[in-house]
């Protein structure tokens, strides 16, 4: 017997769009109100309060925002199956929901609601995304991920006890250049999450690396660098070993 889905879900998400396929619709914004469920497979194991492990509501709210900012449309039917791809594009999804109503067309509601599993829809072209990794240092750019560079640490004679204090150390350099434009990510979710925004991120690499499976054994961080790149399908060739800036170019 198959296990019961999960579901997660963003209900009551309103915003103004103009869509429809009549005359007098065109140059109106339209409020329009999304409520969308997502059956997800189980968890293979514990989740350990790991957000990477899920499927994060983000995913569910851009997809509308892509969608929506796409170009457009007449019908609420195409925007609901557009939808509907970009979420069953991630590989937790197995079925989604997807109503929309508009609110503003009299003294009712009108609207569409579809469901589609993953058999049913097309598969979506990849839109990975590809940030531009630099070394502390460099000059930041909105869609870049900086690798911190730490100063000197604590000392233990148990190797992996160095190893922890070296990447926590990584970690603590990555809050010192936080700020207002420079947010600080430890996880693969809060990074796309900036990136899909255009944001800066400062790494804090410890727990993505702690928790790999086959993680890198060296703290170096131009190694670690080397490493995330590789992680986010990023090309990781453009690091150079001089000293000042040092710019990870992204996958063209």
């Amino acid at each position: 017997m198959s296990p019961i889905p999960d579901r997660i879900f963003l209900h009551d998400h309103v915003v103004e769009v103009e869509i429809g396929a009549f005359q007098l619709e065109r140059g109106l914004l339209q409020r329009i109100r999304f409520n969308v469920d997502v059956d997800i497979a189980p968890p293979a194991g514990p989740l350990d309060d790991d957000v990477d492990r899920i499927l994060s509501y983000d995913r569910i709210h851009e997809a509308i925002g892509a969608e929506l900012a796409a170009g457009r449309l007449n019908l609420l039917e195409t925007l609901a199956e557009n939808i509907a791809r970009r979420i069953l594009a991630a590989p937790q999804a197995l079925a989604v929901t997807v109503r929309i109503e508009k609110l503003d067309r009299g003294p009712f509601v009108l609207g569409v609601e579809i469901r589609r599993s993953r058999e049913q829809v097309a598969p979506l072209d990849s839109d990975p995304i590809r940030p531009r990794i630099v070394m502390a240092g460099a000059e930041p750019q909105p869609g870049t991920i900086i690798c911190p560079v730490a100063t000197a640490t604590l000392h233990s004679e148990v190797p992996e006890n160095q190893r922890r204090i070296d990447l926590l150390a990584l970690d603590q350099a990555a809050w010192a250049l936080a700020g207002a434009e420079i947010t600080v990510a430890a996880t693969r979710t809060e990074i796309d999450w900036a990136m899909r925004r255009g944001g800066i991120v400062a790494w804090a690499p410890s727990r993505m690396v702690l928790d790999a499976v086959q993680g890198p054994a060296t703290t170096d961080p131009e190694a670690l660098a080397q490493w995330l790149a590789a992680e986010l399908g990023a090309d990781h060739g453009g690091i150079s070993s001089q000293a000042g800036s040092r710019v990870l170019p992204p996958t063209a």
